[in-house]
């Protein structure tokens, strides 16, 4: 495993209404499949849902992207023990595989070595141990702790006793490869998330922004000494600047940088899909 650069957490923020102008469920899954997709390649560590139109009824929208993105990022050998049947996921097959290095194909017990990171699902447990689903043909067992059933844990290989994985608790910090992306639903509106979101670099992207090779060199230095950078995007129908004017709040009273990622378009418009994947292709040279 290759370990990755240090760098910035990256938070996207997305539209809760991203899907709104797509009738079908399948297209809906893959258009969000797709950024799902796209935030893998580009290491982005969370996704927030924002409700861009307040009180107009947003959370059947919010709750189906955040059930769809989270379920791309679960390893394939725990979405049954973590998804029951739902409607939201009758076309997953139609999604990307993200292949990221917490989506390991299944593997067997003499596959896996002390050190090694995994995914996991509590499947049981007792006062002396849990028993825990990693992706191999035993369950791995954590001792001393019991964790409630169907908890999702990262787990540190410790050894093998008999056939039999050990496991201790791992934090997300210890693991220096890219490890996926949480997601999360906000019930702020985009002003107040990015005010209470203390991130030291706040990214919005626009048609009317300023071109983005002229801003490159000012956001490469800011994105270096970053801890926390978030990228906004608004939605099918609305700018940024028109979501944050319903909230009386000027563009630029709330972003570092007002940026077009896709200066001289040969399109009249262009969809958050491609957006996102044009603003992190462009970011990812200087990560």
């Amino acid at each position: 495993m290759t370990p990755v650069q240090k760098t910035p957490s990256l938070t996207l923020v997305l539209p809760a209404s991203l899907v709104s102008d797509t009738p079908h469920l399948r297209e809906k899954t893959l258009k969000i499949g797709l950024i799902g997709r796209a935030a893998a390649i580009f290491r982005v560590n969370e996704i927030v849902v924002y409700p861009d139109l307040p009180g107009q009824g947003q959370s059947q929208g919010s709750a189906f992207m955040e059930t769809i993105l989270s379920y791309m990022e679960t390893p394939q050998y725990l979405r049954r023990h973590l998804f029951p049947l739902q409607k939201s996921l009758q076309y997953v097959g139609v999604l990307p595989p993200l292949r990221t290095l917490h989506h390991p194909l299944r593997k067997r017990v003499a596959d896996l070595r002390v050190g090694h990171f995994r995914e996991g699902v509590v499947v049981r447990s007792n006062k002396a141990r849990s028993l825990v689903e990693v992706g191999v043909e035993r369950l791995a067992v954590l001792r001393g702790k019991r964790l409630p059933p169907k908890s999702r844990v990262t787990t540190k290989i410790i050894g093998v006793n008999h056939g039999v994985p050990e496991i201790s608790l791992a934090k997300r910090e210890e693991i220096n490869i890219y490890w996926g992306f949480g997601v999360s639903v906000s019930n702020l509106t985009l002003g107040r998330l990015i005010q209470r979101g203390r991130y030291d670099l706040v990214i919005m992207t626009s048609r009317h922004g300023q071109p983005v090779n002229d801003v490159l060199e000012e956001v490469e230095k800011r994105w270096r000494t970053a801890r926390s950078v978030v990228v906004a995007f608004g939605s099918p129908r609305e700018g940024l600047r028109d979501i944050l004017r319903r909230e009386h709040i000027q563009i630029r009273d709330v972003a570092d940088v007002v940026v077009n990622t896709i200066p001289r378009q040969g399109t009249e418009t262009i969809r958050t899909e491609e957006a996102v994947y044009a603003t992190l292709a462009i970011f990812n040279l200087i990560k």
